[in-house]
């Protein structure tokens, strides 16, 4: 019954105009856009990737949830490790829309992600309404991170966040 209902939201998605030129980024907007229209929550949509294989997809579940812990990137290394029975993601990649706040950050850590892509910065979040560069403040901002932080394909994840913005969608 809820495989029916989420093929039938699917089928409300309008089609996309803009697009990303990583094919994981693609993906992961792909996600985010899923989660936006289902009302599911923010336009943060994650891949993870090891060794360019799909290990798994989340996107931000807070409002279908009623949980400010399920964040896309949350969401996509939970069923990662659920799927792969595992607690660790060595080797592993992660693909997101949004610059990941100090939470899913640390959780990418934890994970022991190897490398995290991102499409819009905090900055970006900040823009349409999301707290994360307040959070980040408090914790120190991103200097110490270096390279393990790169910033792919905003320009596509900034049609993301226009399209959010459009919706007259639940904001939080």
């Amino acid at each position: 019954m809820a495989e029916n209902k989420n093929r039938e939201a699917d089928q409300h998605i309008p089609d996309c105009n803009y697009h990303a030129e990583n094919v994981y980024m693609q993906m992961a907007i792909q996600e985010a856009r899923s989660g936006i229209y289902k009302g599911h929550g923010g336009p943060f949509g994650s891949v993870i990737v090891k060794n360019g294989r799909i290990l798994a997809r989340g996107h931000n579940m807070v409002l279908a949830n009623n949980d400010s812990t399920a964040h896309g990137e949350i969401s996509a290394i939970r069923k990662a490790e659920s799927e792969l029975g595992i607690f660790s993601l060595s080797g592993c990649e992660l693909y997101t829309t949004g610059e990941p706040c100090p939470m899913c950050l640390a959780a990418c850590m934890w994970a022991n992600i190897e490398k995290v892509y991102y499409g819009c910065t905090i900055e970006d979040n900040a823009a349409i309404g999301f707290r994360d560069k307040l959070f980040d403040d408090k914790f120190g901002g991103r200097e110490g991170f270096g390279e393990y932080l790169t910033e792919l394909d905003r320009d596509a994840c900034l049609k993301l966040f226009e399209e959010y913005n459009s919706l007259e969608a639940q904001k939080y």
